[in-house]
Order: C-alpha cells, then structure tokens, then sequence
C-alpha cells in the first residue's frame, strides 16, 4: 500500500502538477497574449501579441513533455526527448463519427469521415511518463547515451502515443458529449454539478486546468455543434470557469481575518489550493466556497449565459484567466460583464464570508483554522 501511495503521489499529483506549470508557460500564457491582442487597437502591437500567443500555444505539448520530465527528475538527454514525445501525444488522437473510431492515431491534418479527436494534454500525460520512465532505465547506462537515450525515449514515446492516445480521445469524446448533452437539458443542475466538481478539483492538489483542457477541447466544441448541444457545451464550462473563481475568492475572502491582504493575493490569484493542508485537518473550512459555487454556476447557467472553452475552464482567477476565458468565448454585453463580475468576484467573496461567519458561530470553523503558513 505504501509504494502504491508513492506513484500515485508520484505521477498523480507530482507529475500532473507539472503538467498545469507546463500548460500555464503556453498554452495558458499564449490564451492571454492572444485575448489582450484582440483589443488592442495599435496594428504592430496587436500583431506582436498575436504572433506570441500562436507561438506559445504551438509549444503546448512540448511545455508539457519537459514539465513533467522535469518534476520525475529526469536526466537532460530523456527531459529534452520528453519535448518531442509530448509534442507527439498532443497532437496524436482518433477521427471518430458517430461513436465509431474512423481512424487510429492520426494528426489533425488526417482526413476521415467524421471528426478529428486528439489526445491533448491527457495523452502527453500518459505518454511523456511511459517514455520518461522507461528512458531513465537506459539513461547513462551506456557508452553511446547520446544515442541509445534519445532513440528509447522517443521509440517508447511513440509507441505509447499510437496505443494510448486514440482511447483517451475517444473517452474525452464521450465525456464532453455526456457533459453537453446533459448541460443542455439540465442547465440548473449540471450548472450546479459542474461548478462543485471542477471547483473542488481545482483545490484538490490535481490540475483541474489540464482536465478542463480535455474536456472543454476545440473538437469536443466541434463535436457539440454537429450534435445540437453546443450551447449546453459552452454553458457548462462557463459554469467551469466560476465554480473554479468560487473557490479561490472564496477562500481568501472567508480566510481574510487569518491571512490579510496576502491572502487576497496568494490565494485569490495564485491557487486555494494553498489551503489543503487546512483542509485535511478541518474538511468544514471547504463548505464556504463550496457553497458559493453552488449558487454562481447555476447562476452563470441559467441567468447570465458566460461561456468558457479549454483549459480557462478550470484556472479561476489564477492569473484572471478563467475571466479572461469566458471574455474570449462569450459576446461582449451588459449582462456579460455583469455576470463576470457578479460570478466569478463578488458573489464568491460575498457568500462565502457569510457561510464562514455563520460556521465561525456554530463553532465549526474556529480561529486560526484557514491560516496560511509559510
């Protein structure tokens, strides 16, 4: 049990947090540079921006394949093939019609009756780790590692991306459709589940931003348009977006009297997942944001109408990018930017203080419970 603990903590949190440093260095980075660019007005700038955040998206899944080589402590000859491998399963996936797989471990530029699912950040996960790992076995074993190191790495690289990554499209396939679908007749209460979910992911120390990466996918988007739910798609990961917002405004609004200004900062654009450790030892600081989320995503379903694609889905306020996502994704109104502010700022902070104040009464939340060490 304990060496199943380590790997599990070893590539499920460890290797998936680099994973969300990886994305954030570009395809996150390159989402801001390519949202700012489309409001500048000066022609030069607009381009420069533009070019940035084409650029910084293309390194995707090479960010990834480094990232997380990098955090299994891989030596520079498998970290730097881990590049090429995660690259590789970024862009590897399956043409799928109609529920079917119309061709196995193809590119986007593949043709096929249907369309084209790749494996995304789910599939460079999968894959940078096999070939990370089966690469450290040969790494400086030999006289010729300049050789054998890099061919191992990017053979087993490849071989897991043609196995894997046509079955993690499917499955994020049929998961986006479930989400879709289900979204789109149930606006209320997937607005509710949706928001929970992906907020409590967000906190759990998982990346919520890789996992909303894979489901809230351009082909997923692409998929629910040629199904008719495309609205339940995008309303879902604009339920995404503030149930992530909920739980990092929240808990540095409920924690401000332990955390101050700091905590504002820390954990209101840095992660609340700053607050696990609190967390495990009192679960009930969890039910403020939680609640809060509850509410805003229902609210951002039904009412207001945000919508969010990709991996802003599940980032928050980290950086702004959750707002700036579902600026990106949803037309510019009053009722937009209304809900934005409502949802992903003030109603998160504004509840979850009241929640905490009413548990910090019942004595389930008690001095001290949600502050932050150094």
């Amino acid at each position: 049990m304990k060496t199943l603990k380590k790997y599990l903590h070893r590539y499920f949190i460890d290797a998936m947090g680099a994973m969300a440093l990886g994305l954030f260095a570009s395809l996150l980075i390159g989402t801001i540079f390519g949202t700012v660019g489309g409001y500048v007005k000066i022609a030069w700038l607009a381009s420069a921006l533009n070019t940035i955040a084409t650029y910084a998206k293309a390194a995707t899944g090479m960010a990834i394949g480094v990232a997380i080589a990098y955090k299994l402590g891989a030596h520079p000859l498998v970290m730097f093939s881990c590049a090429a491998v995660g690259a590789m399963s970024n862009a590897m996936g399956a043409v799928v019609n109609g529920g079917a797989i119309k061709a196995w471990a193809v590119t986007a530029n593949a043709t096929g009756n249907g369309v084209f699912y790749s494996a995304g950040p789910a599939g460079a996960f999968f894959a940078v780790i096999i070939a990370c790992e089966i690469g450290m076995l040969v790494s400086k074993k030999t006289k010729v590692d300049i050789l054998v190191t890099p061919v191992v790495t990017l053979t087993v690289g490849f071989a897991a991306s043609w196995l894997l990554c046509p079955i993690v499209s499917y499955v994020m396939y049929y998961l986006g459709v479930f989400i879709a679908t289900a979204t789109t007749f149930q606006p209320l209460l997937m607005g509710i589940v949706v928001s929970v979910v992906v907020g409590i992911i967000l906190t759990l120390p998982i990346s919520s931003a890789a996992i909303c990466a894979m489901i809230f996918s351009s082909s997923a988007l692409e998929v629910a348009v040629m199904n008719g739910t495309s609205e339940g798609f995008l309303l879902a990961g604009g339920a995404a977006a503030v149930g992530c917002c909920a739980q990092m405004v929240g808990f540095a609004a409920s924690s401000f009297r332990e955390n101050k200004w700091g905590g504002i900062i820390s954990q209101g654009l840095g992660t609340s997942m700053l607050q696990m450790g609190n967390i495990c030892k009192n679960p009930r600081i969890w039910i403020p944001p939680t609640l809060a989320a509850a509410i805003v995503g229902p609210l951002s379903t039904m009412v207001f109408k945000l919508y969010c694609t990709g991996v802003s889905a599940g980032m928050g306020t980290c950086g702004l990018v959750g707002p700036i996502g579902i600026i990106a994704d949803t037309k510019s109104s009053p009722m937009m930017w209304t809900g934005l502010i409502l949802c992903c700022i003030v109603l998160p902070a504004v509840l979850s203080l009241l929640f905490s104040e009413i548990l910090r009464k019942l004595g389930w939340i008690k001095k001290d419970d949600m502050l932050l060490t150094e």
